[in-house]
């Protein structure tokens, strides 16, 4: 599919008669005296950051390009943002008109999609996950598909699947995530949510995400520097996709959507140094993850275990409730997931430094 037409087709009609807002920063550049934004001269709390009075880049060229290197895409397929949770809201701002579209996703899956899609007045569509041979929750795409091409209901313009999965933590199977894109085709935007993917394996399919925008151009990849790269306090995320979807999404972003000082974290976080020691402490984490597994093992308290390719584990319990709060009034915070579809009495660990695993199964039941 070479043709890219069908995604300014699916877009918000209105859409193609608007013109972005023209900022200060995004309309002119260059000069020595800046007197086009009504900043102030300096920044009285802080003089030492010169900086700080200044609005920053509508889409910093460097930030952008330290992402486009380090994914393997070309700089006009990025769109940088405050964490992909934007990258959501902005899709579904630019695709779905309200009361009229919807968006899909299969739960259990990330609760955003749906509040997101709420918020804005989309209908919301849910393809739950199915049990594959291996036992792993797996994508129906022959509903989805259905779904899709069902046209007595609101029209369905975006797929969220979420791989790695959150909150199962597993790997969604790349020869599902390929049918649904070549049976959807041109009738709606994929949207895959890769949050953790620093932590699949090096030749996992699905972070070869130059290949798959190339042949699939209904395709949108999701990143964020939230969990790997542990900037979660720094609010900054990514959409990737062809460049006719990135300009459409360009138009509804805010004005300044990241701050300066996000900017310059990320730049430095994407540097070649940065990311080794990134990559280091992400061995560091998956060993305390296979600890942490062992450990689960051994109690009997722990009914089923779910495999996880991610920073977290996903445990069914007895009693949910009452394990969240022993480990809450020891000082350990932990995540009750029982109210997500199929994940009754289910808890989820997220993987900390050696400590502060140390502490968790000092709390966890014997």
């Amino acid at each position: 599919m070479s043709n890219t037409s069908f995604i300014t087709q699916l877009q918000r009609p209105h859409l193609a008669a608007i013109t972005p807002y023209q900022s200060a920063r995004r309309s002119m550049s260059g000069g020595s005296v800046w007197l086009n934004a009504n900043e102030a001269p300096q920044t009285p709390a802080f003089p030492e950051q010169q900086s700080w009075n200044r609005y920053p880049s509508f889409q910093s060229t460097a930030l952008n390009q330290a992402y486009a290197d380090y994914a393997g895409v070309a700089l006009e397929q990025v769109l940088s943002c405050r964490g992909s949770d934007e990258a959501i809201e902005l899709l579904i701002r630019s695709f779905c008109e309200p009361r009229e579209d919807a968006v899909m996703m299969t739960t259990p899956t990330y609760g955003m999609y749906a509040i997101s899609a709420a918020t804005h007045g989309a209908d919301v569509v849910d393809c739950p996950l199915q049990k594959a041979d291996d036992g792993s929750l797996q994508l129906d795409v022959e509903t989805m598909v259905a779904r899709v091409r069902d046209t007595s209901t609101s029209r369905v313009k975006l797929i969220f699947v979420c791989s790695p999965s959150n909150p199962l933590g597993n790997e969604v199977d790349a020869a599902r995530i390929e049918q649904l894109l070549q049976q959807v085709g041109e009738d709606a935007l994929v949207v895959l949510d890769q949050a953790y993917i620093e932590f699949v394996a090096e030749d996992s399919a699905q972070r070869q995400v130059a290949d798959l925008l190339a042949k699939y151009p209904q395709l949108i990849v999701l990143r964020t520097l939230s969990k790997a790269f542990g900037l979660a306090a720094l609010r900054c995320g990514f959409a990737l996709a062809q460049p006719e979807l990135i300009d459409i999404l360009r138009k509804v972003i805010a004005p300044y959507p990241l701050p300066e000082p996000t900017i310059a974290g990320a730049t430095t976080a994407l540097s070649a140094s940065a990311i080794a020691q990134m990559n280091a402490q992400l061995e560091q984490t998956l060993a305390q993850r296979e600890r942490l597994l062992a450990e689960l093992q051994e109690r009997s308290w722990a009914n089923s275990i779910w495999p996880s390719v991610t920073n977290f584990v996903l445990v069914n319990v007895p009693d949910a409730a009452a394990l969240v709060t022993q480990c809450q009034q020891a000082g350990v915070l932990i995540r009750n997931q029982s109210s997500q579809r199929g994940l009754g009495q289910c808890i989820r660990i997220s993987i900390g430094n050696a400590t502060e695993m140390d502490r968790l199964l000092e709390v966890l039941p014997a």
